[in-house]
Order: structure tokens, then sequence, then C-alpha cells
């Protein structure tokens, strides 16, 4: 496979800067005195500004300059972030993001139009006026004294020269300040044969001759204060001497005496020159382990298609292993069986190290719809607060693909038809702010994603009434709450008064839940009039390998996913004997159930012990007759093709240890099949 292009990787990495600069911009809008997000949201702008001007996306640089430059007066704190200001960012933000994944369809009046805005935001207070750069600080004049100035100590992060940081570039800016006296300290650097070229060994000792404020001092590390430890100290009746020429120094000064201290020379704007320090004043050499420990943990970018493919391969390697040890359970050698443990072992612990590369946090996904939630928040003049919860709840990167748009639906629905307007919410005694919460957290083999409000709940009445009048139950029917409330994932079925630009069609929540179910997941939804809604997905950890349960029907073969198992019974010779009957009683409770052999046109005679396996989708249980329960089976999955687009109560296939092959249930559909014969039966026994 070709190495990727570098623009490609520029885009990539941009992608992840935008997350941080929208994310940094919406938290400003909530807390507009927090500094910590001003510099976040400059160090995303800084650095896709340099390496735009790098991949030759010379617009991008420019724009995000005077973006920059613009925002400073935030930076400065000479003006606060308000929300409109921040709009306009998160505008800049877009239109940033349009000039890197599609330059040629980007309109430069748009983004004209946006500075300008910008600018009217920042600059209310005075005259509109060009961008200027802030201007250099005059140095000191020889023996000049002063009154102020500060000590530093520098010592940066390992690893700050393969994020793209230079040191000297920093020391460079600091000189702008005023007169610099540095003094590099190199008892860190190691041998030669020991010396990494991409990492930082030099300190630096610095006095610096400026009567400046400590913020100044800080504005030129703001973007590598997370990679380095400032020590800061106020110097004061400092005297500047006057510096020496840099060739001089070179050539005429005499090398330290063993026990002095060096020397400190003036930085220039090219090389610096390094000196040793002395002994008395030098720092202990770390140790070789706390040199590993600095380096940290470091991490591969790697193309999603690779860990595809290395997925199919495990996969293969599985179902490879599978037969091997059925292959030798069947065989009497002793070192067979062995190696085969062995190897069932090694296949385990590699397909667990294989998905959990393809874990992903589920918080990539939840930073998204923050600015879907301040976007709709405004459109519909609706406060709400969104918090998100479990954002380190790990998911197949495969799975949070196909998660983004059912969330959109839930998240747009709950603002939309969930949260009510300020004046209702104000007469029900409710706060002014609606409230939005998205969580995620582990559940046994499962992932609970839940999308929760606090509105005013589901219209039960509204929601019957619009079942009737589309001819989808009939007047007078008895039917429990959760029942009615599944119509709204009715192809069609809407409540809204009025068609929006945001609902009224009934398109959204049938698409939600038919996308969960082609994940093998569910959708549970709960409400309580007048206190909000809240809909659960339960999700399977990842769509490559589940565990399941291997039963056998008539003469064929089949697996359920685990997860959806609850217990297995035995069918007992009452329920054999009422063949009208579609219930269990298991412990009192009513079961509805389906008997495989009749769904599967099994032929011959059914075995003399059937078995019950009780399975469910949130709060409905379902009972499945089998011939035999064979037990537990790590299931490969293998998607089914096209020809077979119309069989419905499978979701695909996998491959057993003797070669053959088994489909793979799918509870959802078997679950409305059951509720679809109940259904039936109630009618007939009406009629």
């Amino acid at each position: 496979m070709s190495a990727m292009d570098p623009t490609e990787v520029f885009r990539q990495e941009a992608s992840e800067l935008f997350e941080v600069l929208e994310g940094a911009l919406l938290d400003l809008g909530q807390r507009p005195d927090d500094r910590e997000l001003v510099d976040s949201a400059f160090r995303a702008l800084h650095t896709i500004k340099g390496s735009g001007a790098m991949f030759g996306f010379d617009k991008v640089a420019s724009f995000t300059h005077d973006f920059e430059t613009a925002f400073d007066r935030v930076r400065k704190g000479e003006i606060k972030p308000t929300q409109e200001l921040i709009s306009v960012a998160l505008a800049a933000k877009d239109y940033i993001r349009a000039l890197i994944e599609d330059p040629q369809s980007t309109d430069d009046v748009i983004g004209d139009a946006i500075l300008d805005d910008l600018k009217r935001f920042v600059f209310s207070d005075q005259p509109v006026a060009p961008l200027v750069e802030i201007a250099e600080a005059p140095p000191l004049a020889p023996g000049e004294s002063k009154q102020a100035g500060w000590h530093l100590f520098l010592e940066f992060e390992s690893h700050v020269l393969r994020n793209g940081s230079n040191p000297l570039d920093l020391l460079e800016d600091l000189c702008k300040l005023g007169p610099c006296f540095v003094v590099p300290i190199t008892d860190g650097v190691p041998f030669l044969d020991e010396m990494d070229p991409e990492d930082c060994y030099l300190k630096w000792d610095v006095k610096l001759h400026a009567a400046c404020g400590k913020d100044a001092i800080d504005d030129v590390f703001m973007f590598v204060q997370d990679e380095m430890k400032l020590t800061l100290s106020p110097l004061e009746h400092v005297e500047a001497p006057a510096p020496a020429p840099l060739l001089q120094l070179l050539d005429e000064e005499p090398a330290p005496v063993a026990g002095t201290p060096a020397p400190s020379v003036e930085l220039p704007a090219e090389q610096p020159v390094a000196r040793t320090e002395s002994k008395s004043e030098a720092r202990p050499e770390p140790k070789p382990e706390a040199k590993r420990e600095e380096r940290g943990i470091a991490t591969v970018r790697v193309q999603a298609e690779r860990l595809d493919e290395l997925m199919d391969r495990v996969g293969e390697l599985v179902i490879a292993q599978a037969r091997l040890t059925q292959l030798a359970s069947s065989g009497s050698d002793l070192s067979i069986k062995m190696i085969a443990e062995e190897i069932e072992r090694l296949a385990s612990s590699l397909r667990d190290t294989t998905m959990g590369a393809r874990m992903v946090p589920i918080g990539s996904l939840f930073g998204r719809f923050r600015r879907l939630v301040h976007d709709l928040s405004r459109d519909l003049s609706k406060p709400v607060d969104f918090v998100t919860s479990g954002e380190d709840t790990e998911l197949d990167k495969t799975m949070i693909e196909c998660l983004a748009d059912p969330l959109v639906h839930l998240i747009r629905n709950a603002i939309d038809h969930g949260i009510e307007d300020t004046a209702t919410r104000s007469a029900n005694g409710k706060t002014e702010q609606g409230r939005i919460e998205l969580a995620a957290v582990h559940s046994g083999a499962q992932v609970l994603v839940t999308v929760k409000d606090n509105g005013g709940g589901l219209n039960t009445a509204r929601i019957r009434a619009k079942a009737e009048e589309q001819g989808l139950i009939a007047a007078g029917a008895v039917l429990t709450d959760h029942e009615i409330h599944q119509f709204l994932f009715h192809p069609g079925f809407s409540t809204a008064q009025t068609i929006s630009a945001l609902s009224g069609r009934g398109v959204g929540m049938d698409v939600v839940k038919r996308t969960i179910e082609n994940m093998r997941g569910s959708i549970d939804l709960s409400t309580r009039p007048g206190e909000g809604t809240t809909v659960t997905l339960r999700l399977p950890l990842t769509l490559a390998i589940i565990e399941g349960l291997l039963i056998r029907v008539g003469e064929g073969r089949y697996i359920i996913p685990l997860s959806a198992v609850e217990e297995c019974i035995e069918l007992t010779a009452e329920d054999e004997r009422s063949r009208g009957r579609n219930f269990l009683n298991v412990r009192g409770n009513l079961v509805p159930f389906l008997r495989l052999r009749e769904i599967m046109n099994a032929a011959g005679t059914p075995d003399r012990h059937q078995k019950t396996i009780i399975i469910s989708t949130g709060e409905t249980h379902v009972g499945l007759v089998a011939d035999q329960i064979i037990g537990n089976h790590q299931t490969v999955i293998k998607s089914l093709s096209k020809l077979h687009s119309d069989v419905t109560i499978f979701s695909g296939a996998t491959i057993l240890g003797d070669g053959t092959a088994a489909l793979i249930l799918d509870v959802a559909q078997l679950v409305a099949l059951a509720q679809s014969k109940v259904e039936k039966q109630h009618i007939n026994e009406a009629a």
C-alpha cells in the first residue's frame, strides 16, 4: 500500500485541530474569563497557520493570520468574547475548513465578509483600522540601568522538536522584549551513541533586562506551555552590560576554567553559541529510566483500511483455530491438543489486541454535537445546556461512524420537540434553560448511549390519535404506553403540527431505528410527562467478532448473539401440547415464543426434549424454540450478499470449526415477528 499523500496527512491533522478550536470557542461562550481556553484556541490557530503555509495552503495561512490578529484583543483581555463574537469565530473556523477540504469552491467574498464581521465585533469600541502586528520592544542602550527584569529557567520536553516547535525561535522572540543574556545548560546532553537527533537535551538560563510584565513572557511561550517547565523570578536593579560582537566572543574569549561559571552571551538572531555551565550550578544527570519516562508513549498514525484488513486476517485466524481445536479434540494425540490450546490462547490474545486497536473513545463523536446544539439553540431561541459524560467509553471505529447520523436526529428532536420554549418553561415552574444530556457507559458486552432531555415528555394521547388517523391501530384498541410510543419509529409518522426546516415530514426516527438494528443494536424509549424523555441505544462493542450461542434446528445450525440471550429453559410437555398458544409461562410472566422449526421449514421429526432460548430487546422478551443448544461460539461475522437482502431474520453468517456455514439470527427482527403474531392472535380472538 502506497504512503499517504502529505497533503492528506495535513488535512487529517487539521481536522483534529478544528475539533480543539471549535471546543475552545464553544466553551468560551460559557466561560468567557477562562484564559486557558483562549490560549488553546490560539495554539490551534497558530498550528493551522504554520502547517498550511508549509503545505502550500497560502489562502489558509493568510486568512488564519488575519483571524488570529483580530482575535488578539481577546487574548490580551481588552475585550470579552460575547456570544455574537463566538458565532462569527465559528463561521471563520468553518471557512478555514472549507479552504482546506475544498479550496476550489470557496468564495473570497465570504471570507472577506467574515473578517469584516470579526473586526466589527472586535474593534466595536474604536475605529476599524487595518490589522497590524505588535511592534518590537526597543533594546536597552549599553550600560543603561533598569529597575526591573526577569530571571528565567527554561526546560522543554524532550519531544518538543518532533511537534514542530523550535526553542531557538522562542528565545529569539524573547529578545524582542529586551536584551537577553542566555546560558545554555549542556550537562543533560548524553554521549553521541545514546543521542536521539529528534530529542531536545538543552536547557537555558536566561536573564531578560526589560520592564515588561509576566503576561508578555507568557505570550512568547503560550504555544508550548504544555511542553515545557518555565521558572520565572524578578530581577531588581539590573544593569545591562554592553554585549560583545559574536565573532569576538568566538575568536578571542578564553575557554572557561573548570569550576568557574560560564560567561553569559547575548543571543543573536543567528545560531546561538553553546556554553558549558559550571559544575557548581549543574543539575544532576537524570537516570536512564527517567529519560525513558520523559519521552512518553509514542503513537503512530495508521490508515483505517489497514486496521480493517488486519481485522479480516484475525477473523480468518479465529476460524482456522476453531477448526484445529475441533480436529485436536477428536484425536488422541496429547501434543496436538497442547499446541491447539496454545494457538487458541494466542489467537484470543491477538483478537483482543486487534479489537483494542480499533476502539475509539466515543468522546471524539460527542464533541461534534456541541456545535449542533449551539446552532439549534440559537435558531430556535431555546437556551439549552448540553452536558456529556462517559467520553472515555470506547467503541469500535465502525460503530462510531454509523452512530453519528442517529444521534443527530435524536438531538434535533430533543431540542425541537422535547425542550419547551422559554415562556412555557417559566409557566411550568422550570428553569428557562433546557438541558440535554448525552452519556455513554459500558454494560457487559454492550455500550449504552443515552440522550436525555428535561422537556415536556411525549404526548401519548397525540401519538395514539395520529396512529389511529393513519390506520396503524384500530380505534379503542388496548395498548400500553410503551407500545404506543413505538409508533414514533414507523416510517412517515410525525406528530408535528406544521412542516418546518427541522421536522414535520416523518423522516428521522424510522431511520434511527433501522440504523441501530443494522448495527445489531436496539433502541429503548422512556418518558415522564412534564419531566422529559430518555432514548437509550444498546450497541454491541464491535461489528467484527462476537460471542454467540450455537443452536441446532433440524439439520441446520444457527448463531444467536450472546448479548441478547437472557436464559435457556426446557420446553415443557404442556407447552408442546398447546400448539395453538403463543405464550410460555416463565415464573408467572407470559412470554411469546416462536418455533424455529416452523420458521426455517426444517424437515424431519423434532427432538424429544426441545429447548427454549429467551432473548430480549429492551423491555420485550421472546422465546425461541430449538432442537438443541450446542454451546458458546466465538463468531466471526460475514455479511450476506445483496442477493440475500430480502432475508430479514438473518444479520450475517459465520464459518464453524468443521468448515460449514451457520447463519446469525437477527434478534430485533425475530422479536418484531413474535409481536406481529401476538397481534394477529389478539385480532382473531376479538373476531
